[in-house]
């Protein structure tokens, strides 16, 4: 029983995107680092941050993880669009979560990065899982 929901669970496709999704993190952490080390704020470095890592994921979850071959330009505009509106609200969960730990809680800015990417990856698997490369046969939650 336990081996069937995990075999269900830990698929292709969620392997392929915990491994491109922790890549999108060290993307996201390595141009964060950079900036907080060269002095610039974390909340601009956050926001720069997600930036990168957004154009880095739409390529690697559309390609690699999703296998959404689909080249027609309306389509390709509708995926990317999707997500880059997926990803302004993960955006924006990350730098409110991000403010209310290191400027409320006076929690450390990288422990907070670490706490913060955990749950944006989370809520980025379900976006573009049931929203944005959800194939035609799949039905919305």
């Amino acid at each position: 029983m336990i081996k069937k929901i995990w075999d269900k669970v830990m698929n292709r496709e969620v392997i392929s995107y915990l491994i491109f999704g922790v890549l999108t993190t060290v993307v996201n952490w390595v141009v964060y680092g950079a900036m907080i080390k060269s002095g610039i704020d974390y909340r601009i470095a956050t926001a720069i941050a997600w930036l990168v890592s957004v154009l880095f994921a739409f390529g690697v979850n559309k390609i690699y993880v999703f296998q959404s071959y689909e080249r027609r330009m309306e389509y390709v505009i509708k995926e990317m669009v999707s997500f880059t509106l997926c990803r302004v609200a993960s955006g924006i969960m990350e730098m409110f979560l991000m403010v209310i730990m290191v400027s409320l809680l006076h929690m450390g800015e990288y422990i907070s990065k670490v706490l913060v990417s955990i749950a944006v990856v989370i809520v980025n698997y379900i976006f573009s899982k049931c929203f944005i490369f959800r194939k035609s046969e799949e039905k919305p939650l």
